[in-house]
């Protein structure tokens, strides 16, 4: 008789789920255990000193979507982090009609044969290495992988050559910028300005010129031929630079975790027609912006909680996702939660195709270096978006 241990299948609730869990907890000890708990009490819950908290996902996409009662432009919203930093004109900090305009130059930028041709062109080199280093039997460790990745995109976009010297200075940096926000924090020090706007003017130096030249071949001169000013251009850019970077590099690792912990990478590498419903449902686990922020611009009235104007909104996205439950690729995503984690209404996240087209680029490059598994991780600390330190694969024999 066969002493042979059956090969491991995760199910849904389980490893998967028992690492992100991990992964949150790490990188929020205090925080993500206070939001859960204020979640328990209700889906609209009142806190001194953070505000109004909402963990429902239909509640969630209400406030979103009502623009003229909940804006991103009073007290304790993103503009008030976003603004002393990258000036009034971007989309972060923006409403109305100016906002819209913006939106609809911008638009110009993440069509689907332009995001495309821009990931084959920025990814091809760092990706072909990943592949090769994989296939070759070597031990990578992903999270520095889609950090080269995503220094190479940060470059593109500022409009600097693609050295890759220069890829991991240019995502320590963005990082640098993002470290400084806090659940807690309405606003930065003077002092944390200053820092912010330095990294950032290093960062968007070059995307100035590129725009002063006018070369549709980068970014910078794209955005000119849209019509935007050398402000916007500035703005914009820093904008995605900042919004972007983080939750990708975030992302990625734990998107091929998870698909490792619930045997989902053999699954896909053989058919890889359900890639894009186990994307969909690892963004709805991981959740790329686990909170956000909107202020109360008109009396209100939510879930029974009345509102005032100047109050803080807490939009906790993270709780409203994942109360659908744990990991499951096969079951059906609810209307209400579907892609709420890039937004909902006029704010839903511009750069979703882009992101979108670099995740399947990241997966598919790992998919083809044939069967890998996970052979150690390592979870981050003080970061502003849950992810890993380090994740490391190994093609599997």
């Amino acid at each position: 008789m066969s002493t042979a241990r059956p090969r491991h299948r995760a199910r849904p609730g389980g490893e998967a789920d028992r690492w992100e869990e991990r992964v949150q907890t790490t990188a929020h000890p205090v925080a993500y255990r206070l939001l859960r708990a204020v979640s328990a009490r209700g889906p609209v819950v009142r806190v001194p000193r953070v505000g109004v908290v909402v963990s429902d996902a239909a509640l969630a996409r209400d406030v979103l979507t009502d623009t003229a009662r909940f804006t991103k432009t009073g007290p304790g919203s993103p503009s008030d982090l976003w603004t002393p930093i990258l000036g009034p004109s971007v989309l972060l900090n923006m409403e109305g009609a100016a906002h819209a305009a913006l939106r609809r130059r911008l638009g110009g930028l993440f069509t689907p044969g332009y995001v495309a041709a821009l990931c084959e062109r920025v990814l091809r080199e760092p990706l072909a290495e990943l592949t090769s280093a994989l296939a070759a039997g070597q031990d990578v460790d992903l999270v520095a992988a889609v950090q080269r990745c995503a220094g190479a995109a940060i470059c593109e976009l500022v409009g600097l050559p693609p050295d890759p010297k220069r890829f991991s200075t240019a995502f320590a940096e963005a990082s640098a910028v993002t470290s400084l926000v806090r659940l807690w924090r309405s606003s930065l020090t003077p002092r944390q300005v200053g820092t912010a706007r330095a990294v950032l003017g290093r960062l968007t130096a070059a995307a100035t010129d590129a725009h002063r030249h006018g070369d549709e071949t980068t970014v910078p001169g794209r955005m000119r031929a849209l019509g935007l000013s050398e402000e916007e251009t500035r703005g914009a850019v820093g904008a995605f630079v900042l919004t972007g970077t983080e939750t990708l590099v975030s992302f990625l690792p734990r998107l091929v975790a998870l698909c490792h912990d619930s045997g989902r990478l053999d699954r896909l590498r053989a058919d890889p027609s359900g890639t894009d419903a186990v994307v969909e449902e690892a963004l709805r686990v991981t959740v790329p912006s686990p909170v956000m922020l909107r202020s109360v611009a008109a009396p209100a009235t939510l879930g029974g909680t009345p509102l005032s104007p100047g109050d803080r909104v807490v939009v906790f996205t993270l709780q409203c996702a994942r109360a659908h439950g744990p990991f499951d690729p096969d079951r059906p995503m609810p209307p209400e939660l579907r892609r709420l984690w890039f937004g909902a209404g006029p704010h839903f996240c511009l750069g979703m195709p882009l992101a979108m087209e670099q995740i399947r680029s990241v997966l598919g490059a790992v998919l083809a270096a044939g069967p890998v598994r996970v052979t150690d991780r390592r979870i981050a600390r003080r970061v502003l978006i849950p992810g890993y330190a380090r994740l490391t694969l190994r093609r599997s024999a």
